[in-house]
């Protein structure tokens, strides 16, 4: 499953620009990519991952189902927000990319308050004024920014493709990028400035 969510975090990178190339919007006007794109991205960022995590196991019954539905409660408020970006094309809260904190849980099952506690803090930061670059369409720091999106790709495609059965290297590389991913906005906030 996870691997089909990575699939589908490559394909969410390309599709954009590839209808912007094609002039989907000229050829196909009654259709509203932008809807699409947001109904597909809360599927496969928000539900999906949702209901993987309550159905794993990782948290007990009640845990992992009230995980889920803050998950997906949440998710479906902040995805309507239509302050979501920034002028600069980075998120306004947290992106609501439980496709990747969940993966980031199965890969290093931390203890049931330690996920209890991400999923808390998470579901609040979507509705703070917090800066979280988007890889692809940030400018600033966008090199490294990229860069560090693929290395977690990598690390993500590693981990999955052995069954979360994942060596110690794979899961640092796994939790240093997503540490850049999760904070390197907030730096951004913290020191204003170019580059």
């Amino acid at each position: 499953m996870f691997l089909w969510l990575l699939a589908a975090l490559v394909i969410d990178g390309l599709d954009g620009p590839l209808a912007r190339r094609f002039e989907v919007k000229k050829y196909a006007p009654h259709w509203d990519g932008a809807l699409l794109d947001l109904i597909i991205d809360y599927l496969t960022y928000v539900f999906i991952p949702a209901y993987a995590l309550a159905r794993s196991g990782l948290l007990p019954a009640w845990g992992g189902w009230l995980a889920a539905i803050i998950i997906i409660l949440t998710g479906v408020v902040y995805f309507s927000d239509t302050r979501m970006k920034t002028k600069d094309n980075s998120f306004s809260g947290f992106p609501g990319c439980w496709n990747m904190v969940v993966l980031v849980l199965f890969a290093t099952q931390p203890a049931i308050w330690l996920i209890l506690g991400v999923i808390a803090l998470l579901a609040l930061a979507q509705f703070l004024n917090l800066k979280f670059v988007h890889p692809v369409r940030s400018p600033r720091w966008r090199p490294v920014s990229l860069g560090m999106m693929l290395l977690w790709l990598v690390a993500a495609a590693w981990i999955g493709w052995v069954d979360f059965a994942a060596p110690p290297l794979a899961q640092v590389l796994l939790l240093a990028s997503s540490f850049y991913l999760l904070f390197a906005g907030m730096v951004q906030q913290i020191l204003p400035g170019r580059g």
